[in-house]
């Protein structure tokens, strides 16, 4: 029973961590309280469930359990109860009386994590922390930093908050527009990490690629039209679509030339479609507009050599205008490789070496590995697959490079 009391609290914790969290926040307008009584929340679950049995709504029960340990900081602080109650009621009845279009705490608590008295890599940070029940682990593996580091640099950024007395709403619409671009950074980085884990025994994180979905939806409710905010919304989706054919029945990642397409998500396929055709109408093409018509070129190809690989480099192209980053950059050498030759990828990979962030990266080698392969030159692929698998964080991509260096040892036939 205490297995299954801590399983659920980790799941709940997982699960539901970002909309408890704001609403907490939302109740008593501090991020670090909040965390705090929720953490106590969890442990007074790890103490009580396991004799007294999981409640029906586990959610609830934290949430509940929370907002009373946070009252009782209240009160210790110096308030009465009534004056708690009262502060919560002007709360609650300042966010009825919004005029915004949605009403959403988890949407608030992410135009907090990305208000820019806060620095860049902070609102990251702490948005895959608070919103995505990520430990402080998960996220500096992500970031590539210590976890003593990131621990501070939360830190950091929820003094800043509380200093700042940043409220609780969304924010008026002459100040959307600048806080968006970030916005976005966030919702589509929280998808990244669920599609593909930055570490971990597992490849895929559902719950955080339906948050960001739904984060993504109702942005655009929020901003309806947004070319920027469609064109990640359609990304998602279309990226998304593939994710049932991404593992094999063993568990073991499938590249696009593997994955059985009747496996893709149609529906998902057709909203993406329509919505990156609402986004291109426009006419102000953007790096999410743009990687999207990319992954709509992947999910229109009936097989994988009927893809259409000079477009995409043609878009890689577009893309890299916008956002002139290594692994974009990766990106679009490896299809410039597909359309043109893989002479012609291995050449600029090894320009790329000189790239700080790619030099020690499993997919700069994993790429080079793949081209290898594809010329024929089994040593060369041998080599660049091994020093990939060695730098692979995540174990399901390492076990993907570790087999395909298995099948390149396998004698000529």
């Amino acid at each position: 029973m205490a297995g299954d009391a801590i399983a659920a609290v980790e799941y709940v914790f997982r699960q539901e961590k970002g909309r408890v969290l704001a609403g907490l926040m939302r109740r008593f307008g501090d991020l670090g309280l909040a965390e705090d009584v929720l953490q106590e929340a969890c442990r007074k679950a790890l103490e009580l469930w396991p004799q007294a049995g999981i409640p029906d709504n586990p959610a609830a029960w934290l949430s509940a359990v929370a907002r009373n340990a946070g009252l009782d900081h209240v009160r210790r602080a110096g308030r009465s109860v009534g004056d708690a109650e009262a502060q919560l009621s002007c709360l609650t009845a300042a966010v009825m009386e919004e005029t915004q279009p949605i009403d959403d705490d988890r949407l608030r608590l992410l135009f907090i994590c990305c208000h820019p008295a806060l620095a860049p890599e902070a609102q990251v940070a702490l948005a895959l922390r608070t919103l995505c029940g990520l430990s402080t682990g998960e996220v500096a593996r992500a970031f590539g930093v210590a976890e003593t580091a990131l621990s501070q640099r939360l830190l950091r950024a929820k003094r800043k908050i509380a200093a700042a007395r940043i409220p609780f709403e969304l924010p008026a619409e002459q100040e959307l527009q600048p806080r968006l671009v970030q916005v976005l950074h966030v919702i589509y980085l929280v998808f990244s990490e669920g599609y593909c884990a930055s570490g971990g025994d597992s490849l895929l994180r559902p719950d955080l690629c339906a948050e960001a979905l739904r984060l993504g939806r109702l942005l655009d409710s929020l901003q309806p039209g947004q070319p920027e905010v469609r064109g990640l919304l359609a990304l998602m989706l279309l990226q998304a679509s593939r994710g049932a054919a991404r593992l094999s029945p063993e568990g073991q990642l499938l590249t696009l030339e593997e994955q059985d397409r009747s496996l893709w998500h149609g529906e998902l396929i057709a909203e993406g479609l329509a919505l990156l055709e609402q986004a291109m109408a426009v006419r102000t093409p953007g790096p999410y507009q743009l990687q999207a018509a990319i992954a709509a070129l992947h999910a229109k190809a009936p097989t994988a050599s009927e893809t259409d690989w000079r477009q995409i480099s043609a878009l890689y192209g577009a893309l890299l205008r916008h956002k002139p980053e290594p692994l974009i950059l990766l990106n679009a050498v490896i299809a410039c490789a597909m359309a043109h030759g893989a002479e012609h990828g291995l050449a600029w990979l090894k320009r790329l070496e000189t790239v700080p962030s790619l030099a020690n990266s499993h997919y700069l080698h994993a790429a080079r590995a793949d081209l290898l392969r594809r010329q024929g030159d089994r040593p060369g692929a041998l080599a660049a697959y091994a020093q990939a698998a060695l730098l692979a964080v995540n174990a399901v991509e390492r076990q993907y490079l570790l087999r395909r260096h298995g099948e390149m040892r396998l004698p000529l036939v």
